[in-house]
């Protein structure tokens, strides 16, 4: 028997797959204006690949968890990263997750969420918010982590993505360097992540899941800010899915 985890985020949606104990499948595909044709396609696309939702345990999570019909469980985005991320660790930790709209800062001991932080009342500070200002600097988010690694600390100011978009138009037409432009950028995320830790508190080793977990220099740049090593694995995006699909095991044991 397949058990499925389904993460429908704000911009990607993720899939993972257990057969039995074995992570056999991720894949990820852009959520798009309509999460319930984003489930649809992503039912399509198991299917091809012989994986009859049909007869699998789907559990659903993240903002569009409801709009999954075949979903036998949908459990919130805070369970199912904590879960997965725990999975991926395999110890205690506290992660740093930056969604798409949202950053969340949780505390996982044994396997269990203990305690949750999230912010997600401004894109500023999270992945949307650095897919902005690589568009507004004229590179990939690839090209923008590389060239931050040799640019000064300025700062970016403005607390609201409209603002801070200006302030990084102003920047570049007063000359400022892109690399200085794009280091200040990757620390106006930072600093909101360092806010959320302060208040939230850090315990066990931090890891870092979302899509930024593969971008290299930011969490190079995290880790020299926080003072402390980040932890992170290529599979740290698919954390929500690997979570759901680790709950919808339980659902039948």
């Amino acid at each position: 028997m397949y058990y499925i985890g389904i993460d429908i985020g704000s911009t990607a949606s993720k899939v993972s797959v257990f057969n039995q104990d074995d992570l056999v499948l991720n894949m990820v595909m852009p959520t798009g204006w309509n999460s319930l044709d984003t489930s649809m396609k992503i039912k399509k696309s198991l299917d091809e690949q012989s994986i009859d939702v049909d007869k699998s345990v789907v559990v659903a999570t993240g903002y569009g968890r409801v709009s999954v019909p075949y979903a036998k469980k949908t459990v919130t985005e805070i369970t199912c990263h904590g879960k997965g991320a725990y999975y991926l660790a395999g110890e205690d930790i506290t992660v740093m997750d930056i969604g798409g709209q949202d950053t969340k800062i949780i505390t996982v001991k044994d396997g269990n969420v203990t305690n949750f932080l999230m912010n997600d009342k401004c894109a500023a500070g999270t992945g949307r918010f650095i897919e902005l200002m690589s568009n507004t600097l004229g590179v990939s988010i690839e090209e923008m982590g590389e060239i931050a690694l040799y640019g000064k600390n300025i700062k970016i100011t403005s607390m609201c993505t409209v603002f801070a978009e200006s302030e990084v138009i102003n920047l570049i037409g007063s000359g400022t360097k892109r690399e200085d432009i794009a280091r200040g950028v990757f620390n106006s995320i930072i600093g909101r992540i360092k806010t959320l830790l302060n208040k939230n508190g850090m315990s066990g080793a931090l890891y870092l899941t979302g899509g930024l977990c593969e971008l290299k220099p930011f969490v190079q740049i995290l880790s020299e800010s926080i003072g402390q090593e980040i932890h992170t694995n290529p599979l740290a995006r698919y954390a929500g899915s690997i979570g759901g699909a680790l709950l919808a095991k339980k659902l039948v044991i």
